[in-house]
C-alpha cells in the first residue's frame, strides 16, 4: 500500500489530499515544524518536526518508499523523493519526473540569485481553483497508478 506524504508547512492543497486520500483509503503522513489540525477519523498522521532548514524535507526523504507519493513545491526535496522512485506532485498539481528535475534545479538556482540581486521579487503566485482541479485530478491519477 502507498503512503502520500505531505511537505506541510505551507502547503494550500491538504484539503484536497485528504479528499483523495479518503476516496482510496491511504495513509497520509502530513510532516511540519509545527502542529497542525488534521481531520478526525482519517488516517492522517501528523510528525512534528524541530524547526531549521530543511528538516521536514530531511525527514520525508529518510521515510518514503519506492512507490509512496510525496507533495511538495521544494524541487530539492522533490528530485530526493525520485531518487528513492516516489511519485512527487508539486502543490499547483504540476509533477515532478526524471525528465524535467535537473532543468526545474537549475532554474530554482537562477531564480534564487536573481532574487539575491533584486532583479525579481516575490514568489509563485497564489492558487487559482484551476490549480486545485488539477492537482485534485493529478493527485487521483498518480494513486491509481500507484495502486495498480
Amino acid at each position: 500500500m502507498l503512503d502520500i506524504f505531505v511537505d506541510a508547512d505551507a502547503c494550500p492543497v491538504k484539503d484536497e489530499i485528504y479528499q483523495v486520500a479518503g476516496r482510496y483509503g491511504l495513509h497520509v503522513v502530513l510532516v511540519a515544524n509545527s502542529r497542525m489540525k488534521v481531520p478526525s477519523g482519517a488516517s492522517v498522521e501528523m510528525i512534528v518536526v524541530e524547526a531549521g532548514p530543511d528538516v521536514a524535507d530531511d525527514w520525508i526523504a529518510e521515510n518514503i518508499r519506492d512507490g509512496d507519493i510525496a507533495v511538495t513545491a521544494d524541487i530539492p526535496l522533490a528530485a530526493r523523493c525520485l531518487e528513492v522512485g516516489a511519485s512527487v506532485l508539486g502543490s499547483n498539481g504540476k509533477p515532478f519526473d526524471e525528465d524535467m528535475i535537473g532543468g526545474a534545479l537549475a532554474m530554482r538556482e537562477l531564480k534564487s540569485e536573481l532574487r539575491e540581486v533584486g532583479t525579481i521579487a516575490g514568489g509563485p503566485p497564489p492558487l487559482s481553483a484551476k490549480d486545485r482541479s488539477r492537482f485534485v485530478s493529478r493527485l487521483d491519477e498518480l494513486v491509481q497508478r500507484g495502486l495498480r
